[in-house]
């Protein structure tokens, strides 16, 4: 899962969650282009794309004892937030504990949207 935007952390990916977001009703306008939609969560702030400063995209990243939780949302696609933990974990799996936080984590974040369903995830708790 590549990883959009510019995060504070340098550290790996260790473990990932993508959600479904229920479909936002699109905004009417009377002329022109429909307006891009607004994030989902009032947390997530613009994070710029280096390789194409025209990508949409918010971001939020939350330090924990344990590394970062950052929630990712593309405005190209809407219906997709993904969530990310970064840890200074090399070569090796996060222990279930980490992962069952992490998960909580997300969860507690998330919470203003209510519980949304899992596209994919790894590891999973």
């Amino acid at each position: 899962m590549p990883s959009l935007g510019v995060p504070r952390s340098h550290w790996p990916v260790v473990a990932w969650i993508r959600l479904k977001l229920p479909p936002a009703t699109a905004p009417l306008t009377l002329m022109g282009p429909p307006l891009p939609p607004d994030p989902p969560l009032e947390i997530l702030e613009k994070n710029p794309v280096a390789t194409d400063p025209r990508k949409r995209v918010y971001a939020f990243e939350q330090e924990v004892e344990w590394g970062i939780v950052r929630l990712i949302w593309d405005a190209d696609d809407p219906e997709l937030l993904e969530a990310e933990l970064r840890a200074p974990v090399y070569g090796a799996r996060v222990p279930k504990e980490q992962v069952r936080e992490f998960w909580n984590a997300v969860k507690a974040l998330i919470a203003p949207i209510g519980p949304l369903p899992v596209e994919g995830a790894d590891p999973r708790p």
